[in-house]
């Protein structure tokens, strides 16, 4: 059986984590240990902390869709319920995130909310949950530099952060703000999509996607960034979602280390929390499962937290939470299916 090249990399990174799990074996019997003197009331409050979170995080979509005039008829619930749905998508299926995009969309189209419109909305999320991180992340590098608990790695990688976010970003508003140059992109992406395709099936699939759409799909975005650079209000309240959702997320983390009797600086989570999701995000693992983990523990543990404490601790964040996205993201989403039928293959 031949594998495809996600399945190489897929390969890749199962060897890779296991060669960290064997080398990394000796502190894992001692955060196995750690787990048995968990606080389970203390672990409860994961529960609201982690529904407040999704609320927040469709909060962002819903507010700027609403601010647009779409979704009139759907309530903070559903948008809520849609959030958690969401991340129960891109946790089943390796995609780097785009699952969701797509996912989204669809359900959107069903409220009569078009494609570019849905997707600008959750570019939106993105950017505005990375801006106001950074926002977030200076305020905590500040804290720590105040108590005299940074050091070159915390200071190194909290700027590599800011710069990555920052110029993503720039990167963004300079390819969307100009349509000539949007179109040269879609051009450009459409051959290279359709040819490595090609490369990959070896010429049984000749093509993929359909230029005319992928250039109706860029003019939409290019439009709507020219209304959002007209009314900037509208973002004032998605900002303040995002905010609110960054923190919610790190005191899920900060919860999970309490839970287990070690309550580490909410300061340094944010900074582990940031570039530990960049690496999930970028990841062709489910949600990023195992990327995340090493990364978010090998930053601990170079910033001085006992290396058995920083893998339980996130350990059982993860495991925690991923069973409360997929128990209850699995029930919503075939409630969904049942409701609406199943989503098109290329939806």
């Amino acid at each position: 059986m031949k594998l495809s090249f996600r399945g190489w990399l897929t390969l890749i990174t199962l060897v890779l984590l296991a060669i960290v799990i064997v080398a990394a074996w000796p502190q894992i019997v001692k955060a196995w240990g750690l787990l048995g003197q968990v606080d389970l009331w203390i672990l409860a409050l994961l529960i609201p902390v982690q529904f407040a979170s999704y609320y927040a995080t469709g909060g962002m979509i819903f507010s700027y869709l609403r601010a647009k005039g779409n979704l009139e008829d759907m309530s903070r619930w559903s948008m809520t319920r849609l959030a958690l749905e969401l991340n129960f998508v891109n946790h089943i299926l390796p995609s780097g995130g785009a699952a969701g995009f797509s996912y989204l969309a669809w359900i959107l189209k069903k409220h009569h909310v078009s494609i570019a419109r849905s997707t600008m909305a959750q570019i939106i999320r993105f950017v505005l949950t990375f801006l106001s991180f950074i926002m977030l992340l200076i305020v905590a590098m500040i804290i720590l530099a105040f108590r005299h608990e940074i050091n070159w790695t915390i200071s190194g990688i909290g700027a590599l952060l800011a710069v990555v976010a920052i110029g993503g970003t720039l990167g963004g508003i300079w390819l969307i703000k100009d349509n000539a140059r949007l179109r040269r992109f879609s051009a450009w992406l459409t051959k290279t999509v359709n040819k490595f395709v090609r490369w990959i099936t070896r010429g049984k699939k000749r093509k993929l996607v359909d230029g005319e759409v992928i250039l109706e799909f860029f003019d939409g975005l290019h439009d709507d960034y020219l209304a959002i650079r007209r009314e900037r209000k509208i973002l004032i309240r998605p900002f303040i979602w995002a905010a609110i959702a960054n923190i919610l997320d790190v005191a899920l983390l900060w919860i999970s280390f309490w839970a287990l009797g070690y309550p580490l600086d909410a300061a340094l989570l944010f900074i582990a929390f940031g570039i530990a999701s960049i690496a999930g995000a970028i990841s062709i693992t489910p949600g990023g499962t195992g990327v995340y983990e090493a990364v978010m523990v090998t930053f601990l543990a170079a910033a001085g937290v006992p290396a058995e404490v920083a893998i339980a601790g996130t350990l059982l964040a993860r495991v925690t939470l991923l069973a409360g996205t997929i128990a209850f993201g699995y029930v919503f989403y075939q409630l969904t299916i049942v409701k609406y039928g199943k989503p098109p293959a290329n939806s």
